[in-house]
């Protein structure tokens, strides 16, 4: 849609919900709100924790913006709610969402389509399976590494897996990388430049994204000019693959110059300091302009 027939639409952002990411969507939806209305678009607020179909219908919404993070938000249930209602959204289809969400069915797809990725195994019962060590336990279905924790020794395991099943009753283990944390963001088919995550605890869980000073980012990452053309290269193939729409960010590891994929964000961050805005700020362009951008991309997937 062009932005004078997107003047004329009632658009809801979507924030908030009943994940585990729940604060983290708030902020996302509450800084994309701010600015459509500082836009001039006629644009609400709606938490998505309960009653969406009704808040929906009470708000007569034409276009949803999705800012939700994690389950019923980022995993395609909300995207076939919104379809069934035939209301057009921003970000990836159905399957594309639910895909990317589950890392166990991630890895299956990359697996098949000879996407780079680190050595893992997946888990369906609470039997901690023989894996080479040092590895990463996690949950299939969370993101902002909730539930996420570094095995080192084989006592660690049990606790590690305890952790992961308070999330989901899918865990993957997965073998740890000790390299570079790069991330690429790709807002409407288009490659953001790569960015380094350099948290200072050396381990880029929960506390180290969300608490200021925890981590440096550097734009461009400082990795071979040929490690970063493949990062951007491979992040194209997966947002192809998966049938990725609107924004989306490709989280890797680089072992020796090789990026290995490691998580696919749908749904990423969208404060004015979250990566895909430092990226596209990095280019020159504002958060306002970029949250413009995913909304142009607004449309029924099916």
């Amino acid at each position: 849609m062009d932005k004078k027939e997107l003047k004329r639409k009632r658009i809801a952002v979507l924030y908030g919900g009943r994940s585990s990411e729940r604060e983290i969507s708030i902020k996302s939806g509450a800084a994309v709100l701010g600015s459509l209305i500082k836009l001039g678009y006629n644009a609400t607020g709606i938490d998505a924790a309960e009653n969406l179909v009704g808040k929906l219908k009470k708000e007569k919404v034409d276009i949803a913006f999705i800012a939700l993070h994690g389950r019923w938000g980022e995993d395609g249930t909300v995207q076939g709610l919104l379809e069934i209602m035939g209301i057009p959204y921003t970000g990836s289809g159905v399957l594309g969402s639910s895909m990317a969400l589950d890392k166990a069915i991630m890895k299956l797809v990359f697996d098949s389509m000879r996407i780079p990725t680190p050595a893992y195994l997946i888990s369906t019962s609470s039997h901690i399976p023989a894996f080479p060590l040092p590895c990463v336990v996690k949950p299939a279905n969370e993101g902002s590494t909730i539930g996420i924790s570094i095995v080192r020794k084989r006592q660690e395991a049990a606790r590690a897996m305890k952790i992961a099943r308070r999330y989901d009753r899918k865990v993957l283990f997965e073998e740890y990388i000790d390299g570079s944390e790069i991330t690429v963001g790709v807002v409407n088919g288009r490659p953001l430049p790569v960015i380094e995550v350099r948290p200072s605890s050396g381990f880029y869980d929960f506390h180290a994204k969300y608490t200021k000073g925890m981590t440096e980012y550097i734009i461009p990452a400082k990795i071979k000019k040929a490690a970063a053309n493949r990062a951007r290269n491979t992040a194209l193939k997966v947002y192809g693959i998966f049938e990725l729409s609107g924004c989306a960010r490709i989280d890797m590891l680089v072992k020796g110059d090789d990026p290995l994929v490691i998580d696919i964000n749908t749904s990423p961050g969208m404060t004015e300091t979250s990566l895909v805005p430092k990226a596209w700020g990095h280019l020159g362009g504002t958060f306002d302009g970029l949250v413009e951008e995913i909304l142009k991309g607004a449309r029924l997937k099916t």
